[in-house]
């Protein structure tokens, strides 16, 4: 009978030994499972975060770009404005003469425009002795024939000229009088130099002849 008690007291031995084991392995399994768990969730977080910083927009691209293109526009606009200036490669006393000429000049059809330039103190007419002398700088345009006329004035910088009344060529009795050359200067006339016919004014540029040109 002891023997038979012993072979049942190590069986139950064994029994409750290999319960306590079975226990322990699925608590190890599953906190081994949940730990996993733990990892993934904590690794794709961060994937998240990059995505979410790769996915913003980025707002200076654009805005340099624009910039850019407005610098280019405007200077390109600001280089065709120049080319079509027709007037730009001449200077601004061709210019005056060739205006002054279209407008007050007895002749258009002349086949030259000559430029004379009188300095102030210069008698108004050379021939005579009793003549006043020009009180400033004046300047005479005359074609290459007497039939052309002429314009002698003085100009006062500011689009506007004295017109003197005097002709190309002096024609009566003299002594005149004094009295008569000061009438002359007393009353030149204030005109207004319009702008003229482009086309016109480059034509007239290419018939001046000018002497004392710096131009």
């Amino acid at each position: 009978m002891k023997n038979v008690f012993s072979v049942i007291l190590i069986v139950s031995l064994m029994i409750f030994t290999g319960c306590s084991n079975s226990k322990g392995e699925s608590v190890e399994t599953s906190n081994g499972a949940s730990s996993t768990n733990k990892e993934e969730v904590s690794t794709d977080s961060p994937n998240k975060e990059n995505d979410d910083e790769k996915n913003v927009p980025s707002d200076e691209s654009p805005n340099t770009n624009s910039n850019d293109n407005s610098s280019e526009s405007n200077s390109t606009n600001a280089g065709g404005q120049e080319d079509n200036e027709p007037l730009s490669q001449y200077s601004s006393e061709q210019i005056e003469y060739a205006r002054v000429w279209l407008q007050l000049g007895p002749n258009q059809e002349i086949e030259e425009l000559n430029v004379l330039h009188i300095p102030a103190g210069t008698p108004i007419n050379p021939d005579d002795e009793t003549s006043d002398n020009y009180p400033e700088n004046v300047i005479q345009l005359a074609g290459s024939r007497l039939v052309d006329g002429s314009v002698t004035y003085s100009g006062n910088g500011d689009g506007t000229i004295n017109v003197y009344n005097v002709p190309l060529r002096w024609d009566g009795s003299y002594p005149a009088g004094e009295n008569f050359y000061k009438d002359i200067i007393e009353n030149t006339k204030l005109i207004n130099v319009k702008k003229g016919d482009d086309e016109k004014i480059i034509a007239l540029i290419k018939l001046l002849h000018d002497p004392s040109s710096t131009y």
